[in-house]
């Protein structure tokens, strides 16, 4: 039986970081999330991290900025609601 994916994988390839998404010197397609520990959005041009919850990724600016220093291995599993 297969388990049914954090984030939908088109979702994942649309969804950009609202704040890297600005940014004019990281090429020509800023602010790519990648998905970290099965309930992470990471963003590597921002450094934000977004938490996804029930399958509904947490995309806001002060959500993400209040992971950044976060280093990845002490994200928490599951992400917490916010």
């Amino acid at each position: 039986m297969e388990s049914t994916p954090p984030i939908d994988a088109q979702l994942l390839e649309i969804l950009r970081c609202p704040v890297a998404v600005h940014y004019k010197d990281h090429g020509d397609d800023p602010g790519k999330l990648e998905l970290v520990k099965g309930t992470w959005l990471v963003c590597a041009d921002s450094g934000y991290k977004y938490p996804i919850h029930n399958g509904i990724p947490i995309m806001l600016v002060d959500v993400g900025a209040k992971w950044k220093d976060t280093p990845l291995e002490e994200l928490p599993i599951p992400a917490p609601a916010e």
